[in-house]
């Protein structure tokens, strides 16, 4: 059973390791689409150079992280970049800007992640920046139908860990309720009502992690 993104940032808040997210938004541009992958961020200067000269450090199954900067009046990648990336044995690309060529990057098969779409791309080259996704080559990117995380490489097997826990709690817990015992019984609510009387200060997690259950919103 795969392991979402939701059960991967609960995991992170778990292990003390902050949740990074792509902007809201960027989503797959087939639904359904997931990646997983290192990182291999480039930040966007309005020419296409930037991607090859990514690529020629690149490994196979590296996810492309492209950073320009959330702009809504260019596309900064097409079909041509989409098959080059694929050709190098990447494992995706995820855009925090628009993407173009719809059509042609759906029958690539190629998973891309974009805030969207438009017809036109960049008009001008612009100075190469630093960007502004806290993205690095020692982070793990792992997208689903619920956007984009970025997590650190050396935690990647920790946090993965206690994500199965967690998914499989929930799963558990929801075996239970479409069997008949409501989601307050499973968890003791009505204990944790009284117990919260006595000591304002008990917070439902510190509960749930009494009891051994999962409910992170």
């Amino acid at each position: 059973m795969l392991l979402t993104t939701a059960h991967i940032a609960d995991a992170c808040l778990r292990a003390g390791v902050p949740v990074r997210c792509a902007p809201p938004g960027v989503r797959a541009v087939v639904p359904g689409t997931r990646v997983r992958g290192r990182a291999l961020p480039v930040g966007h200067a309005g020419s296409v150079d930037v991607f090859l000269e990514a690529l020629e450090s690149s490994s196979p199954g590296d996810i492309l992280v492209v950073d320009n900067g959330g702009r809504l009046d260019e596309a900064c990648v097409g079909d041509l970049v989409a098959l080059e990336a694929q050709a190098a044995g990447l494992g995706g690309i995820v855009i925090w800007g628009l993407h173009r060529d719809t059509a042609d990057i759906t029958e690539i098969g190629l998973p891309v992640f974009s805030l969207g779409s438009l017809p036109a791309g960049p008009r001008t080259v612009r100075d190469r920046t630093a960007g502004d996704l806290p993205v690095t080559r020692g982070d793990i990117v792992v997208g689903d139908e619920d956007g984009v995380l970025f997590l650190p490489a050396d935690r990647a097997e920790e946090i993965a860990a206690t994500a199965e826990t967690i998914r499989d709690t929930e799963r558990r817990q929801a075996a239970l309720i479409r069997n008949g015992t409501s989601l307050r019984a499973q968890v003791q609510f009505g204990a944790y009502l009284a117990a919260r009387a006595k000591r304002p200060s008990l917070t439902f997690r510190d509960h749930l992690r009494a009891v051994g259950g999962e409910i992170e919103v």
